[in-house]
């Protein structure tokens, strides 16, 4: 006997819930993760950097059992096309990574997750741009609702940081770029990249040579002489540092994974409803367990954006048709790091998910 909408709906909540509690666990976990980090080994440059090796390694490791598994082959590109077609994607993803790690050293979680937000302006900017997106009266409000509220979150803030705050608003501008690059990337069908793990595959090594010069410049000296890694005095502290930097790839990895997961077994709206929320949390958590001291005035602010963000959720879930995932084109989440365009390569066109962001590193 089938069941009623009642009981399907019951159903995908079920469904839903362990998937958003798991990537609740690996999102948050990463923002906490690099500022713990920070405080004992400031070379955010470096920690990406690794972690763009170890996601590369996990990946190649993903496709290799997805290959033995199905029978057929993954997507390769040679050099040539990934630099002619996915080195733009690349340069800006590595970028703004690097650049929220880097952050990490001047602000708070608070501001930076905040400050993060605001990536979803330079994504609809360069939608616009790039004509996947239509000028509309309600983008420009959720426009206005959006930066409205990002000012009045960093106005006479008590724990403020200018170099800090401008790291972070340089990477949500990079995000913008990145997310469009991806999306059209992903959409491009002769690529055979609409799986992650396949678009993961090839971007890593081109990311990590984009950040390389970067890191040379203003990491290079100081790591040669520190003592964090190549002046250790104790193998149990090189040890530990490395189970560290470990961890933060696995979080990162597993990050990706999650918002796969979720997006696949339930829709792009759940999350993004998932990512407002999350946000929240981080707020929350940050308050109490770091000590951010936020005014009344700060916390107006955020809800503000989330308004802003909600909104723009809002008209696109109407605007969605059934239980379609919402088109490409058309949305952007509240997390910066999830606008994947998700399809399982294995399954039927029936069953294609969009997401409208993702991987906050």
């Amino acid at each position: 006997m089938a069941a009623g909408p009642g009981g399907a709906a019951l159903g995908r909540a079920a469904l839903a819930a362990p998937l958003v509690l798991l990537y609740y666990g690996f999102s948050i976990g990463i923002t906490f993760y690099n500022k713990w980090l920070m405080k004992s080994f400031p070379f955010p440059l470096l920690v990406t950097l690794l972690h763009l090796l170890l996601i590369f390694a996990l990946a190649a490791l993903g496709r290799a059992l997805a290959r033995c598994r199905s029978g057929r082959p993954r997507a390769a590109l040679s050099w040539a096309d990934c630099l002619r077609r996915a080195a733009p994607a690349a340069l800006s993803t590595s970028l703004d990574i690097g650049l929220s790690n880097w952050s990490f050293l001047y602000v708070t979680v608070s501001l930076y997750t905040m400050t993060k937000s605001s990536a979803i302006l330079f994504i609809l900017l360069f939608s616009l741009l790039f004509k996947l997106e239509e000028m509309r009266v309600t983008l420009l409000l959720v426009v206005l609702l959006i930066a409205g509220g990002l000012f009045m979150f960093t106005y006479k803030s008590t724990q403020f940081n200018t170099q800090g705050f401008v790291l972070v608003l340089c990477a949500s501008f990079l995000g913008g770029i990145r997310w469009t690059l991806t999306q059209i990337l992903m959409q491009k069908a002769e690529l055979g990249l609409q799986n992650p793990i396949d678009i993961m595959f090839h971007l890593q090594p081109l990311m990590f040579l984009g950040l390389l010069p970067l890191f040379a410049v203003f990491e290079g000296l100081p790591l040669s002489i520190s003592e964090k890694l190549f002046r250790f005095h104790e193998a149990g502290m090189l040890f530990s540092l490395v189970g560290k930097l470990f961890l933060g790839g696995i979080l990162a990895f597993g990050l990706g994974f999650s918002e796969f997961l979720l997006v696949s077994r339930t829709s792009s709206l759940t999350l993004s409803i998932a990512g407002i929320f999350k946000e929240i949390c981080i707020l929350f958590l940050a308050t109490h367990l770091l000590g951010d001291r936020l005014s009344l005035l700060n916390w107006l602010g955020f809800a503000v954006c989330l308004l802003g963000i909600s909104l723009h959720v809002v008209l696109k879930a109407m605007n969605s048709k059934g239980d379609k995932a919402l088109e490409p084109h058309k949305g952007a989440s509240s997390d910066p790091d999830l606008q994947l365009l998700l399809r399982h390569p294995e399954r039927g066109e029936e069953e294609e998910e969009v997401v409208e962001t993702p991987q906050q590193h």
